[in-house]
């Protein structure tokens, strides 16, 4: 307060004031969270990965099957299989959950390459040509 409020005049005056100064000290409020937040970015990103290691997507039910397996089988039986009962527990846990995740993220990509591995060829090696497309 600047003044003594002699009138009412004065209050309103003193009013419109205090209210600017309001809406000017909530700006700067929500400036500095914006700051913080995009300090934060990378403290973010960085719980975000450690957190992938630690839930598992189980949205794709026979690719993260199939990962799980292979998982196992490599990293268990061939990678770790000289290490101690807790880190063969621990590292394939571990990624299959991080792999899950990139799964999930991929899964069109991971889907189309499966098919094109798996689909149907001839004794050459290529894809086999069905009659009507071989006429055109």
């Amino acid at each position: 307060m600047t003044k003594q409020i002699k009138t009412y005049k004065d209050l309103l005056e003193e009013k419109d004031r205090l209210e600017s100064l309001l809406k000017q000290q909530k700006q700067i409020v929500r400036d500095d969270l914006k700051q913080m937040g995009e300090e934060l970015k990378p403290v973010k990103s960085a719980l975000d990965t450690a957190g992938k290691f630690f839930t598992r997507d189980n949205h794709n039910l026979l690719l993260n099957a199939g990962a799980n397996t292979l998982i196992d089988i490599f990293i268990k039986r061939f990678i770790l299989s000289k290490t101690g009962w807790f880190t063969r527990l621990v590292v394939p846990f571990l990624v299959k959950n991080y792999s899950s995740h990139i799964i999930s993220d991929k899964k069109g990509t991971l889907i189309k390459k499966l098919f094109a591995w798996v689909g149907k060829k001839n004794a050459n090696g290529h894809e086999k040509v069905h009659k009507e497309e071989e006429k055109d």
